[in-house]
């Protein structure tokens, strides 16, 4: 498929919103893990900015992602990344103002993608998102990311620990830049555009 993505606006309040009307599907992860560089892969053009400087993205942005052939179309949101020392702090200020409303009550949020990197072992602060985002009644799917610096074993073998680490049963390998796992990563994305919002 050949899509295209369009921003729509960013957010820092419920308020702010876009109508909910298109199947969402959120992004979320730690500063520095490649969130804007995979967005960007998925829908093959710069839609998400990359920066150098951890943490930059501080509001909820919003794109319409489309597919110009058959029409469909459906919603990415770039959340805030968190987990980096010099603005965790006010980043964990902002959660209750917009970010939990949006993934507890959003009715069109069919799938949350959580990045974690690949070469890196398991944060508890990953650990207490994926805990919260049960509680709320979120599905999930952890895609780890950069995992084409990583050998074969090298790959099966920091899977493995991140599996137990996080205790989730998957976590799918990406990169961004050799576009291993996008492919897949776009089925996961459809599947669960199609089966719809949560009740």
């Amino acid at each position: 498929m050949r899509w295209s993505a369009q921003f729509l606006r960013p957010a820092v309040s419920a308020a702010e919103f876009p109508k909910a009307s298109v199947p969402e599907i959120a992004f979320l992860g730690r500063s520095n893990v490649g969130k804007s560089s995979l967005l960007n892969a998925l829908v093959g053009a710069k839609a998400a900015k990359v920066s150098s400087t951890p943490g930059r993205t501080r509001a909820l942005n919003f794109f319409l992602v489309s597919d110009g052939r058959c029409g469909s179309e459906m919603i990415f949101a770039d959340l805030p990344g968190y987990g980096y020392a010099k603005i965790s702090k006010s980043i964990s200020a902002e959660w209750p103002k917009f970010i939990e409303p949006y993934l507890a009550m959003r009715e069109t949020l069919a799938l949350c993608i959580c990045l974690v990197d690949a070469n890196l072992p398991a944060r508890p602060n990953d650990r207490q998102l994926f805990e919260w985002l049960r509680s709320a009644g979120c599905e999930f799917l952890v895609v780890a990311t950069k995992a084409d610096r990583l050998s074969g074993n090298e790959r099966t073998r920091n899977l493995a620990a991140l599996k137990r680490g996080l205790d989730v049963e998957e976590i799918l390998p990406v990169s961004a830049k050799t576009g291993l796992g996008i492919a897949e990563l776009w089925g996961k994305i459809g599947e669960a555009a199609d089966r719809g919002t949560r009740d």
